[in-house]
């Protein structure tokens, strides 16, 4: 038997992170999608106009990214 038959396997994503990884041949199953990665460009843009203009200015921008949201299978 091999030494390395006896090592834990290392999960390779962190806790709290949206990095994803490929996918490899040795990739058992792939992590579903966390909502706070989902959508980062409508994201982006919208929490940026929140923090500039206030949410009452952003509601099309709001508006775009649940629809991002809701087209990937979130129920917003």
């Amino acid at each position: 038997m091999s030494f390395s038959a006896h090592l834990p396997i290392m999960s390779t994503f962190a806790a709290a992170s949206c990095e994803s990884t490929p996918v490899t041949p040795d990739t058992q199953e792939k992590k579903p999608l966390k909502p706070c990665c989902a959508c980062p460009e409508t994201k982006k843009v919208r929490d940026a106009c929140i923090i500039e203009k206030g949410e009452d200015h952003c509601r099309d921008l709001i508006e775009a990214h649940k629809e991002c949201m809701r087209a990937l299978g979130f129920k917003v």
